[in-house]
């Protein structure tokens, strides 16, 4: 895999009447950022997020901010880690100490983090602790999410996601590690 996506991806989702997101991943001298956008109309609720990823050498999370617009208004969170502590908008975060990835549920590019950073071979798996991100409502939780690498197919790189709170998932990433396909919740279109 290399380190830099060239070209955004576009995302549609599956699980909402309309969403639309578009991220990439970009290399730095000092690690890897992640920016995307994303659009999403669903059942009386309207919304766009918009976040950046900071990530270490080792893809190890650094940091996050993410910005939802919706009939609310404008709402910012932002996440920094130090070694394995955490702060949530400036101010300590002890429930998220430990956790080495940063998951926002809006979109399918933030999965990317922990399939470069583990490096798995096929058969292996590994259970990580995550901060995850509801959107669009910005509340932060640790999360514990499994991740199994499949024997690749069709040019494409094949694992399960799980997690206690939504069930078991297959996706499909490009060289990139950037999610293709991600069952029941995105595709992507370009």
């Amino acid at each position: 895999m290399s380190a830099r996506n060239d070209h955004p991806a576009v995302w549609s989702r599956l699980d909402v009447v309309e969403g639309l997101g578009l991220g990439t991943l970009i290399a730095e001298t000092d690690g890897f950022r992640l920016e995307a956008t994303e659009v999403v109309v669903d059942r009386g609720t309207r919304y766009s997020c918009r976040f950046t990823v900071w990530a270490d050498l080792a893809w190890v999370t650094r940091g996050a901010r993410v910005e939802i617009l919706s009939p609310n208004g404008v709402r910012t969170l932002e996440l920094a880690s130090k070694g394995a502590h955490w702060t949530r908008d400036g101010k300590p975060a002890p429930d998220l100490d430990g956790c080495v990835d940063v998951d926002v549920a809006s979109t399918p590019l933030t999965n990317t983090l922990p399939i470069r950073r583990l490096g798995l071979s096929p058969g292996e798996s590994r259970e990580i602790p995550v901060a995850w991100i509801d959107i669009p409502d910005l509340s932060v939780h640790r999360m514990t999410q499994r991740y199994t690498r499949h024997q690749s197919s069709e040019g494409r790189g094949r694992y399960v996601y799980g997690d206690p709170d939504h069930g078991s998932f297959e996706l499909t990433v490009d060289r990139h590690g950037l999610i293709v396909d991600y069952e029941g919740f995105a595709a992507r279109v370009s």
